[in-house]
């Protein structure tokens, strides 16, 4: 069941009296939280480390897993399947539940929108994504070789439009940042399901490096591409992956302002712990604890 609806002045209200409504100088945000930016960008790297890691397993020419899975649909399934499993542990890890695990400009400028997160907050969350996205490129480069990185097959794991054009890949990083965002929040007023949301983002992930990656490279994340593009010099349509993931993201959320039935607080974090402080209060598991204590006593 979905949540119960409020009323839209409560929902002001407590929107008003939110941490992003105090607006802290920038100073005191970056004394208080710096290392939530660092957190992110820890995070980030990480899921480039992996996502080098396992396309350089799959794709080297050298690699024996080449050999052994001859299918390019299958190697990237294998892709897909890893890279939606570095998510979901990265979201669930101690720092992903404390920095809200965005790793992803997008999302954060998602949080901005939606005022979970403090403006000097979300510029700190970004600048650690792209230093982390980069960072963790460099540190594949570090482990695998400049010659498996700079291979052909692998290229530093760049993100670059497929055979069918720019405006295709433009449109399917849109579309698949718009279904990201969208589940999200979908997920998410659903207290039962709320738990798992980060579960549903990485099934998503699998399926998009599946289905959409021959389209745009599958980046869905401008600090990723940004990662990527600054030891291999490669910019090729750059464009597309800094604008059409945050569209895409921006549009979801529009989209359940304009037709959710019921006046709902929406939240897009993708873990909810009450076991850590977060920048993101959210009453996501409310009903489930009322729900929990009411079946104890009947």
């Amino acid at each position: 069941m979905l949540r119960t609806a409020r009323h839209p002045e409560a929902d002001k209200a407590e929107v008003n009296s939110s941490p992003a409504a105090a607006m802290p100088t920038p100073v005191e945000c970056l004394r208080k939280n710096w290392p939530l930016y660092i957190y992110e960008g820890i995070l980030l790297a990480g899921f480039m480390i992996s996502a080098s890691l396992f396309t350089a397993l799959m794709e080297y020419p050298r690699s024996p897993a080449t050999h052994w899975i001859q299918s390019q649909f299958w190697r990237r399934g294998v892709i897909g399947l890893a890279m939606g499993a570095t998510a979901v542990l990265l979201i669930y890890s101690p720092i992903g539940k404390r920095s809200g695990a965005h790793m992803n400009p997008a999302f954060t400028i998602g949080f901005l929108r939606l005022a979970k997160i403090r403006l000097p907050d979300a510029v700190g969350y970004i600048a650690g994504q792209f230093i982390g996205g980069a960072a963790g490129v460099y540190a594949a480069i570090l482990m695998l070789g400049h010659q498996v990185m700079a291979s052909s097959a692998v290229n530093y794991v760049v993100t670059v439009p497929g055979i069918w054009g720019t405006n295709i890949a433009w449109l399917g990083e849109f579309t698949i940042a718009f279904l990201m965002m969208a589940t999200v929040l979908a997920v998410n007023q659903i207290p039962r399901l709320a738990p798992w949301t980060g579960c549903f983002a990485g099934m998503l992930i699998v399926l998009f490096v599946l289905f959409e990656a021959p389209l745009s490279g599958f980046s869905m994340n401008p600090a990723r591409t940004f990662g990527s593009a600054v030891p291999a010099n490669t910019w090729t349509a750059g464009w597309i992956y800094f604008t059409a993931p945050i569209l895409g993201m921006l549009a979801g959320i529009e989209i359940h302002r304009l037709f959710a039935r019921e006046w709902v607080i929406l939240c897009p974090r993708l873990n909810h712990s009450r076991r850590h402080d977060t920048l993101h209060p959210c009453d996501c598991l409310a009903d489930e604890a009322v729900s929990r204590d009411n079946s104890r006593n009947s």
